[in-house]
């Protein structure tokens, strides 16, 4: 609290005139970020599929923008109170209900899609990360790093496979096409479960 009230020129105590503590506010940063994500409606139990599949990219892209969220979300106590958290998942309920998915599975399908995407949104957050802190753009260090890469896959035919196949192209495309591979097989998954009758 001591920092940030430096940051904005103010000091700690009065930054406690508007929260009680340090996870109240970082409460209200989550809630606030949370504020920028997109639910789109599904139009009815065909739209389901496109609608989580947009929900699922823009908390991608708001983890992406806001690294620092994924490793808070389990150290905020009451951040689901928030009114930006708890439109999100109404709201994405809303929509596998319009798929067709039993009320008793509703909550679990969204559970799924969320783990996924804070899942690989975080390492992802984590490597561009690393990435800025090298000062070189992701190219160059893809570049920098491809002689050690190219030593340790040597022994490994399989991931020299898989390494060779990949040089020369574009590193965010890439991160994109994993990210979508995936997320694409979760909702396989979670459609397969619609055209179950026995639960």
């Amino acid at each position: 609290m001591r920092r940030l009230g430096t940051r904005l020129g103010a000091g700690a105590t009065s930054l406690y005139r508007h929260v009680a503590n340090k996870d109240e506010l970082i409460e209200l940063v989550v809630d606030e970020v949370y504020g920028e994500l997109e639910v789109p409606d599904a139009d009815g139990p065909q739209g389901w599929r496109a609608a989580v599949g947009g929900s699922a990219y823009s908390l991608r892209s708001m983890a992406l923008r806001h690294p620092w969220v994924a490793s808070v979300l389990g150290q905020v106590g009451l951040v689901h109170l928030g009114p930006n958290v708890m439109r999100m998942p109404d709201r994405m309920l809303a929509v596998f209900e319009a798929a067709g998915f039993p009320p008793e599975e509703t909550d679990q399908a969204m559970s799924t899609l969320i783990a996924y995407v804070i899942g690989m949104a975080t390492s992802e957050a984590a490597y561009l990360s690393l990435i800025a802190r090298s000062g070189k753009d992701e190219r160059e260090l893809m570049e920098s790093l491809r002689p050690s890469a190219e030593q340790a896959v040597r022994d490994h035919p399989r991931l020299r496979e898989g390494h060779v196949a990949q040089r020369g192209k574009d590193p965010q495309q890439l991160r994109e096409a994993n990210f979508d591979y995936g997320l694409q097989r979760v909702l396989d998954g979670l459609e397969a479960r619609l055209g179950r009758k026995d639960g």
